[in-house]
């Protein structure tokens, strides 16, 4: 079976974000997971994906927590083992090739981005990429710049005496990577898009959605 150019789009955003890929052997799966709010995402995953699924979303009875996993194919043990390394996920020093498309981009937003909003005055992105290696953070922020011209930087937060990284998406390029996520982002996501716009030009800031 093999995956046609937008569900390989999309399955890059999922790696980036909450996806996790199971081996069994030298057979992948793609196991997904959101919670009750987010059902709406899981079942358009589904929907997307849906020729590499056995069966369609399900809710676990003891959280409500959405599920669904694709089949177990040879393509996403590539995928796998571009990713991992000893189960767990890092990023490709060439990543800047996988993650091209607004999609994937998206896609990662959704299930890692959060929007730091003050009225009137600040507003920026972050994604959330603490399971990520600060060098694997800057090689996100590379791949931010270098294919879609959004200006990032990697922030550590210091919790319980270590260092946490994390993508910061300030004033450089908040407003690019909007213009690309907004239209591709569910509506169950749009508390992360900013309510309102700031234009240096205008002595008001400009409403929107």
């Amino acid at each position: 079976m093999e995956l046609t150019k937008r569900q390989r789009d999309i399955i890059i955003g999922t790696i980036l974000g909450d996806g996790y890929l199971e081996t069994k052997g030298d057979i992948t799966r793609l196991q997904l997971k959101q919670s009750e709010e987010k059902k709406e995402y899981i079942f358009w995953l589904y929907e997307e994906l849906k020729n590499l699924c056995k069966s369609a979303p399900k809710q676990r009875t003891d959280n409500r927590q959405w599920y669904v996993n694709t089949r177990y194919f040879s393509e996403l043990t590539l995928l796998r083992k571009k990713f991992y390394r000893n189960k767990i996920k890092f990023v490709p020093k060439n990543i800047d090739i996988s993650l091209q498309k607004p999609l994937s981009l998206a896609i990662w937003f959704m299930d890692d981005g959060t929007l730091d909003w003050r009225v009137k005055d600040h507003y920026a992105y972050r994604l959330t990429t603490n399971c990520f290696s600060i060098e694997d953070n800057e090689l996100l922020a590379a791949a931010l710049k270098k294919n879609f011209n959004v200006d990032a930087t990697t922030q550590t937060t210091l919790i319980r005496g270590k260092r946490y990284p994390r993508i910061h998406i300030g004033a450089k390029g908040r407003d690019r990577f909007r213009k690309l996520v907004e239209p591709l982002a569910l509506g169950c996501f749009k508390h992360k898009l900013p309510p309102i716009i700031f234009n240096p030009s205008e002595t008001q800031p400009i409403r929107v959605g």
